[in-house]
């Protein structure tokens, strides 16, 4: 990667750190990590101000329960270019010690950066659930190919599928 791109890349990784750790959420109320949330990333094309990415999702508790999910990570903000899709992995915490089955099904809203030429990398810091009680926090980068740059504010939609 060439010096802007990895500046660039430093940049949008320490505003979704600065963003994960200043939200309301996360400031108000003590949170437990309750498991792992792991996503293969469909290929998605950048439409210049916004982008929809499909999701195929499996989230492991603590306790070893595993759930599916199908999603839609929907990107408002500059996204410029194509991936063939990636990976993610999240950490998942909660002001409860856990989470019934289905329990990530809904609306997460936060930062979210990509950047690729190539190979490249992304992180998306998400907020959501009942009353805002789960953080998706990256634990990994996308692994993901193709020449994108996206910068902006990401919702993700989670439907349950167990």
């Amino acid at each position: 990667m060439n010096r802007i791109a990895s500046g660039l890349l430093a940049t949008i990784v320490a505003a979704i750190v600065v963003f994960a750790q200043a939200s309301p959420a996360s400031a108000a109320r003590t949170r437990a990590k309750i498991g792992l949330f792991n996503c293969t990333l469909a290929p998605s094309i950048g439409l210049i101000i916004g982008s929809r990415q499909r999701m195929d999702c499996r989230f492991e508790s603590k306790t070893g329960a595993v759930d599916r999910y199908s999603g839609t990570i929907s990107r408002l903000g500059l996204d410029l270019g194509f991936t063939a899709g990636g990976r993610m992995l999240w950490a998942v915490s909660a002001r409860t010690k856990g989470v019934q089955p289905g329990g990530l099904a809904g609306t997460f809203v936060g930062a979210s950066g990509n950047i690729a030429l190539g190979l490249g990398v992304g992180a998306n810091a998400l907020v959501g659930g009942s009353d805002r009680s789960l953080t998706l926090q990256p634990l990994s980068v996308s692994g993901q190919a193709g020449v994108n740059l996206a910068l902006g504010v990401a919702g993700l939609e989670l439907r349950f599928l167990n």
